[in-house]
């Protein structure tokens, strides 16, 4: 009978020791902090732990310890936070916190994690797809980029893992305005290894740079540093690479061109690359496009125009409509009515997301390459924004964290 050792949250001890005790494990401490399984692991003589990956359970201490006397560490990871957690004190044996029991044992058991069972059901793969986000607008900067890095920002606050990538192949921005280094593109990177059947995840976590906060960090995938780098970005390349990071993370946001042109087909050479195929393709695998035009009289009429050829390439119930810089300085008085009035006649376009404009905090946010989140959280636009995810990208309904009680139970299971 295996020995095994706990630190975890009270509400998950409860639900695996049941597990645990069925499947013939016997439970010989129960701890609430990290640095106590670490002082009586040795004393209870533990084949195994079983540890949260928060920083609370799971240190480099208790790291050394197990190895001392052998005992096979495993943490539960229950967020991006705490995956990375247990990647930086140097464990790599996890597992997901919602995982099934069979994968927690055999995570236990040392079976490393592979294709799932032949036998599995399409629903449960289905389920364990990560969505896509793309976000669009049309030429004149009407605020793509900035709006696609807030948009992973305020996800990622929400707890979920997150990757931005820069799919732009006229002018990718992602990296400067996030202060990134974009000597080596990400996603043009991620594309290569995509055409050479070579992608993984431990991959995308190797090209992949992190925004780092205290709100919540996410990936980023950068974009080309240079326009003639755009035949690396096929469309099968982008395709494929999109649908790994399904796999890889919750929620992938595109921050894609402005062009939606296919006249470049008329191309007597079939088999070129396409410039605004990565745009075009990116927009047909997303499963949500937060279309974004910019709200004075000549933004309006561009994304007008441009939304005509839009809603032939997408399904008008996967666009979410996103106007951006509201301001009575540039539209008149009552800038939010009027133009919700000038979407509705010209465009049939109700409910569109209205944000305002605030030049202070998107001046604060690229000047320190950081987030709305970050530099302005009280911010109007980073409100709207935060609206925006909340309402319209997240799930309506959330499951609530449990409230934690603390103690401390070090003593042989019943």
């Amino acid at each position: 009978m295996p020995k095994i050792a706990l630190a975890l949250p009270i509400d998950v001890e409860d639900r695996l020791a049941v597990e645990l005790v069925d499947h013939g494990y016997e439970i010989v401490g129960r701890c609430s902090s990290a640095d106590e399984l670490a002082s009586v692991l040795s004393i209870t003589n533990a084949e195994l732990a079983l540890v949260s990956a928060g920083e609370r359970y799971l240190n480099e201490r208790l790291l050394v310890e197990s190895d001392a006397i052998g005992a096979r560490l495993v943490a539960l990871v229950g967020s991006d936070a705490e995956r990375r957690h247990a990647a930086a004190v140097g464990l790599y044996e996890v597992v997901e916190l919602a995982a099934p029991w069979p994968q927690i044992e055999a995570a236990l058991a040392g079976v490393p994690a592979g294709i799932p069972p032949q036998n599995a059901g399409s629903a449960d793969s289905t389920a364990e797809r990560g969505r896509v986000i793309a976000v669009w607008g049309p030429a004149g900067s009407p605020g793509r980029t900035t709006l696609a890095i807030n948009i992973a920002a305020e996800i990622a606050s929400g707890g979920y893992s997150v990757a931005l990538a820069d799919v732009d192949t006229h002018s990718g921005s992602v990296a400067p305005a996030l202060g990134l280094l974009d000597e080596a593109p990400g996603f043009a990177a991620a594309c290569r290894l995509a055409g050479a059947d070579g992608l993984t995840r431990s991959e995308l976590e190797r090209i992949g740079q992190r925004y780092l906060s205290s709100h919540g960090s996410f990936w980023v995938l950068t974009g080309i540093g240079r326009p003639s780098r755009w035949p690396e970005l096929s469309a099968e390349r982008v395709v494929a690479t999109v649908r790994q990071c399904r796999s890889w993370v919750d929620y992938t946001v595109l921050d894609t061109g402005f062009s939606l042109e296919n006249d470049e087909e008329i191309s007597s050479d079939l088999f070129a690359p396409r410039r605004n195929a990565a745009t075009i393709s990116a927009l047909r695998e997303a499963d949500q496009v937060i279309a974004v035009g910019s709200a004075d009289p000549v933004g309006l009429s561009r994304f007008l125009r441009a939304h005509v050829d839009l809603v032939e390439i997408v399904e008008a119930d996967r666009i979410t409509v996103a106007m951006n810089k509201i301001r009575a300085s540039a539209i008149g008085l009552n800038p939010a009515g009027q133009v919700a009035q000038t979407l509705q006649r010209f465009g049939g376009i109700s409910s569109a997301a209205l944000l305002p404009h605030d030049q202070p905090a998107l001046d604060a946010a690229i000047l320190g390459g950081k987030t709305l989140l970050d530099v302005a959280a009280r911010s109007p636009t980073r409100a709207a924004i935060g609206q925006l995810v909340s309402t319209r990208i997240l799930p309506s309904r959330r499951p609530e964290a449990k409230p934690r009680r603390r103690r401390s139970r070090f003593a042989p299971a019943p």
